[in-house]
């Protein structure tokens, strides 16, 4: 199992159409977040399928795929070792996650970075230090930021939030609403297992200064009555 396997495999399966697609939907244009990211245009199952059939490739290949210029080789790549995390000893996952770090700057978009960091950095983080986290949260690098939030939904659905309401906080007014959206998941995601964490900490912040889709996505599992209170400002 090599890198260059794999990617002869996926150039097989690329599509135009759906290149061109994805490149619209992921925002590669000039001054948007996904700009000049390159596409083959493949289905995200399809690369599922790929990656679990090649799980078991050396950490090393796939730290090389990870590398690609096109965005599915790149997602096929983390789609690896998130699978081989799963399945690791505790060797094997210390190997991943810091091939994970080593290359974080190829984790570059929404996707990418939902699909791994909650099943890498999460994982691995779960009973160690957690401050890379607080740092990547104060990173000028937008998806630093990303992995830094998603990252505490592992920790969520074990049911610890005091660290993902404290990242919360730090970027409760981040200025890009990929950040915005995260965080009121994350909210959303809290509130769904403690409602009462969630609730005191849109009080505790006023969530009447929150940006609005942050505030609109954390609230959206509220019943109807107390999600409209919410919206009106008379929670």
């Amino acid at each position: 199992m090599t890198h260059s396997f794999v990617k002869q495999t996926l150039r097989s399966l690329a599509d135009p159409d759906i290149a061109e697609h994805s490149q619209r939907f992921f925002k590669t244009g000039k001054g948007e977040y996904g700009e000049g990211d390159q596409f083959l245009g493949i289905r995200v199952p399809e690369l599922r399928r790929i990656a679990r059939s090649n799980s078991m490739m050396p950490i090393p290949e796939t730290a090389k795929l990870l590398q690609s210029e096109f965005h599915e080789e790149r997602l096929t790549a983390l789609f690896i070792l998130a699978y081989r995390f799963s399945r690791a000893n505790s060797a094997v996952r210390k190997e991943i996650y810091q091939c994970y770090l080593q290359h974080l700057d190829r984790v570059n978009n929404w996707d990418l970075v939902d699909s791994s960091a909650p099943k890498i950095m999460g994982p691995y983080l779960e009973k160690r230090d957690r401050s890379v986290l607080f740092k990547l949260a104060k990173s000028e690098n937008i998806w630093h930021r990303r992995v830094a939030v998603m990252s505490c939904h592992h920790f969520i659905g074990n049911g610890d939030v005091d660290d993902a309401l404290e990242i919360s906080r730090l970027l409760l007014y981040d200025d890009h609403d990929l950040i915005q959206k995260a965080v009121g998941w994350t909210l959303r995601e809290i509130g769904k297992r403690d409602m009462t964490a969630e609730e005191a900490f849109l009080q505790k912040h006023d969530y009447r200064t929150f940006p609005r889709v942050l505030l609109r996505y954390a609230i959206e599992k509220f019943p109807e009555p107390k999600r409209k209170s919410y919206l009106d400002g008379n929670a």
